[in-house]
């Protein structure tokens, strides 16, 4: 099922291949198909001469190739894949070319797929652990884990895999099949690159275009009204009673009204409690992996066990310590203004840990709704005035910070030396930056990780 296979396994040997982008997506396209027998070279923007397989993209421009896959991160609108274009190169994604190559590899898997501006991961991981608990043979992978080409070729023949795809994975996607898909949620995000936030819908409702079923958020009403015109099968999940058809809450217990022999009756997923952490955003993303995994056949009882055991992924919404009546939270992964207000929502009192790269985002309605829980906030990066503009304007009484690092402390150790200063018994000290990290850090993690290292030698000894 799916589109048309563009590339078969026998056209690889002795193929001449332009990877474009050299980050992890075109490195492990680049391994893999080198064992197909493919002449594999690298190129990218940051790449000005040939170094090894790579070259720059002025001297891949002279050549000719037998197709090129091109890396996500990659505008289809870029000037050098134009050129490409006029060439009559072939351009493919990853996720397009592991498709293929499944095809032929394992062509009784099957993709289970997974967007949305945030929880991708977590509802991705817990999904794959539903699906394990089910004895199903499963891994997850794309943003998360591997590559999906990795996964394909991995030798470890998967019946089934739970792919996070971005916007900018969906925009390239041409050929991949979903025997069930999950939509989390959409806000305001990747405007930059997308150009406005009608092209952002647009990317993410693309996995719809090969999905035999969706999971659909009910409280997302944006969401909603984008997915109406889409007639697949389609249950909605929500944080309030369900109806029959849904999945939602009632009182303590997750309720199942969707996948039952009778749209009147109702299973238990879960109780309230096995939720960790319990916070809304939690139960949403729960909902999501628990309908994906009905539609792939798990029982209530091996979600549930799944459920229960399961942990989320580091630096979202980690509890890194609690000392003096104050808790000091690492939300780092929240990088767009969405999650951000996720992790607000969820406190009373906060010292605001915040800035970085807004990648076009809004911060208006981000700090109207969460601006009576701020009590300070500690602003870092390159957008920060974006944020400080909307807090003076809608929050005056809201104590801004903005902080650099200095030759003598690290940006996180000067950050939280003055949210020290600050914070009293009953608050919480939340990094939640609502931006992305790549001014002053290597990414989301490293970012997190400083916060927790700074957290842990100053507040830890005091």
């Amino acid at each position: 099922m799916g589109g048309e296979i563009i590339v078969k396994i026998s056209e690889l040997l002795g193929s001449k291949v332009l990877v474009i982008g050299a980050g992890v997506t075109g490195k492990a396209v680049a391994r893999e198909l080198e064992k197909f027998g493919a002449a594999v070279t690298v190129t990218d923007e940051n790449l000005s001469s040939s170094a090894g397989d790579s070259i720059s993209t002025d001297e891949a421009l002279t050549q000719q190739w037998s197709f090129a896959v091109v890396s996500p991160g990659w505008r289809i609108d870029h000037p050098f894949l134009e050129k490409m274009r006029k060439k009559g190169l072939r351009l493919m994604s990853e996720v397009d070319l592991a498709w293929d190559l499944k095809c032929e590899i394992r062509p009784s898997q099957k993709w289970i797929g997974i967007t949305g501006t945030n929880g991708k991961t977590t509802t991705v991981e817990l999904a794959s652990a539903m699906l394990k608990a089910g004895g199903l043979k499963v891994t997850a992978c794309g943003n998360v884990g591997d590559t999906v080409i990795e996964a394909v070729c991995s030798g470890l023949s998967f019946d089934w895999l739970v792919v996070e795809l971005s916007s900018f994975q969906l925009e390239w996607s041409q050929t991949p099949h979903f025997h069930s898909v999950a939509i989390l949620n959409v806000a305001d995000d990747h405007t930059d690159w997308h150009g406005n936030f009608k092209n952002y819908m647009s990317a993410k409702l693309k996995i719809l275009d090969r999905a035999d079923e969706a999971i659909v958020n009910a409280d997302d009403g944006g969401l909603v009204v984008a997915t109406q015109s889409w007639h697949g099968k389609k249950t909605y999940f929500t944080l309030n009673s369900p109806k029959p058809g849904e999945l939602g809450l009632v009182e303590n217990l997750l309720i199942d009204r969707a996948f039952v022999a009778d749209a009147e009756e109702a299973s238990v997923i879960a109780e309230l409690l096995d939720v960790s952490p319990s916070a809304p955003h939690s139960v949403s993303n729960t909902f999501a992996a628990a309908g994906l995994a009905l539609s792939a056949g798990v029982s209530h009882d091996d979600i549930r066990t799944a459920v229960k055991n399961f942990s989320p992924g580091r630096h979202r919404i980690e509890t890194v310590l609690e000392s003096d009546g104050i808790t000091w939270i690492d939300d780092s992964k929240a990088t767009n203004p969405h999650a951000a207000q996720a992790s607000l929502m969820s406190q009373t009192s906060v010292v605001w840990i915040a800035g970085g790269l807004a990648k076009g985002a809004n911060m208006s309605e981000l700090v109207a709704k969460t601006k009576n829980r701020i009590k300070v906030a500690i602003l870092i990066g390159t957008d920060r005035e974006m944020i400080a503009k909307e807090l003076m304007e809608q929050g005056p009484e809201i104590k801004i910070i903005r902080v650099d690092g200095t030759q003598t402390d690290s940006l996180m150790e000067r950050v939280v030396k003055i949210a020290q200063v600050e914070a009293k018994s009953g608050d919480c000290v939340l990094l939640a930056p609502a931006c992305a990290s790549m001014d002053q850090f290597i990414s989301y993690a490293d970012r997190g990780d400083q916060f927790v290292q700074a957290v842990r030698s100053l507040v830890g000894q005091s």
